[in-house]
């Protein structure tokens, strides 16, 4: 499984970005994709994520600003981020986990990780 992220980058508080992920070497019909990030000093964190079927699941700090999707002709996923607040400065990742159906709270997620990609909000 290979990803790599892309999209990240400074914008002042109420600003938007889009993260991509290029996904490649699972079978898209068994495994959920997701967001997830880290700020300095604390533990990485899920953001949303997308399961097998398209069914999407979201943190509460980013329900209605944040939105996850996939293209799966470009093996692509997306985070749509709007809104952005200061606190939302992190670094973000794209991870893969081989689960079929509900994933939010698997423990699966460890196994497969992209490089990151800063997001910084300004006030």
């Amino acid at each position: 499984v290979r990803l790599a992220e892309s999209g990240g980058g400074s914008v002042r508080s109420g600003g938007s970005l889009t993260l991509s992920c290029a996904a490649s070497g699972y079978p898209a019909s068994s495994y959920c994709l997701g967001w997830f990030r880290q700020a300095p000093g604390k533990e990485r964190e899920g953001v949303a994520v997308i399961q097998n079927d398209g069914t999407t699941d979201y943190a509460d700090f980013v329900k209605g600003r944040f939105t996850i999707s996939q293209d799966n002709a470009k093996n692509t996923l997306y985070l749509q981020m709007n809104n952005l607040k200061p606190e939302d400065t992190a670094m973000y990742y794209c991870a893969a986990a081989p689960v079929k159906g509900a994933c939010y709270y698997s423990t699966q997620w460890n196994l497969y990780w992209g490089q990151g990609t800063q997001v910084t909000v300004s006030s």
